[in-house]
């Protein structure tokens, strides 16, 4: 399929230059036979490219977020010289991206705190990979071109003077299981729409004119009808909402109404 034929598929400006950066990433990995890396991405947005790798059946490239569970991830375009290396998970991924290791004795923050600041910087979030929180500090995946800069910079900031602030190898990035919040909600049917006014907790109408605004994502994929039914294992995304798991259907209510468990990310 032809390029620009593909670009035309996508109405958002954002992801039209999401895919040309991609194809830019395709070119000069072919035009240096040398490795090209994306920015950190969202699934979303890894999800769109994945769909466009396959469209131009391209399959010399790998997702990386440092760990299995990464929400935000890397594609890793190479050369067909190396593609016995990245078969036998022999690449050394310190050379494209490091892990900063920040340790605040007592203190104890969350996710927004490590990011605020790295933004307080002046850093993009397309920089930062996953920030994984736990009671004494926090490991953080950044693009290696910035690594060193934060690790000067960060302990400029008021929050971080007392931290200890180092790289580690990327193999030792804290490893943490996802977690939910679980619970339940009541359907009259699996219509998106129904699903979406519940999950957002607002009117059937505002559930319509969220999906009207592509702000809903099946599985990382933009869905816009209402009637599109809801089965077990989809991933719901409503940008400005959460993402959700729909994890279970229960017996419906004496009224004839489904009950589905759903997991919310946190």
């Amino acid at each position: 399929m032809d390029k620009s034929k593909i670009l035309e598929k996508y109405k958002r400006e954002e992801d039209k230059l999401l895919v040309s950066k991609l194809f830019d990433k395709i070119a000069l990995m072919e035009k240096t036979n040398k490795i090209q890396v994306t920015d950190f991405l969202s699934p979303i947005e890894l999800q769109l490219l994945k769909d466009v790798l396959n469209m131009v059946s391209f399959k010399n490239y790998m997702i990386y977020g440092g760990t299995n569970n990464a929400q935000r991830n890397m594609v890793v375009i190479f050369p067909e010289k190396l593609e016995d290396i990245f078969k036998e998970n022999n690449f050394d991924f310190n050379s494209i991206c490091n892990c900063i290791r920040i340790l605040n004795n007592c203190d104890s923050y969350e996710h927004k705190v490590y990011l605020g600041g790295l933004i307080k910087l002046g850093i993009k979030r397309e920089k930062i990979g996953d920030i994984i929180t736990y009671e004494s500090g926090a490991d953080i995946l950044v693009n290696k071109d910035i690594s060193k800069f934060v690790v000067s910079n960060l302990k400029e900031l008021t929050r971080f003077k007392k931290s200890e602030i180092c790289i580690i190898d990327v193999n030792d990035m804290y490893k943490k299981e996802q977690e939910y919040k679980e619970f339940k909600i009541i359907v009259s049917s699996l219509r998106l729409d129904n699903v979406i006014s519940e999950l957002a907790k607002t009117s059937r109408n505002k559930a319509m004119e969220i999906l009207k605004q592509e702000r809903v994502f099946i599985n990382y994929k933009n869905e816009i009808k209402p009637t599109k039914t809801v089965k077990t294992g989809d991933i719901i995304t409503i940008r400005g909402v959460g993402k959700f798991v729909v994890d279970e259907f229960e017996s419906n209510t004496r009224s004839g109404k489904a009950v589905i468990c759903i997991k919310k990310y946190v």
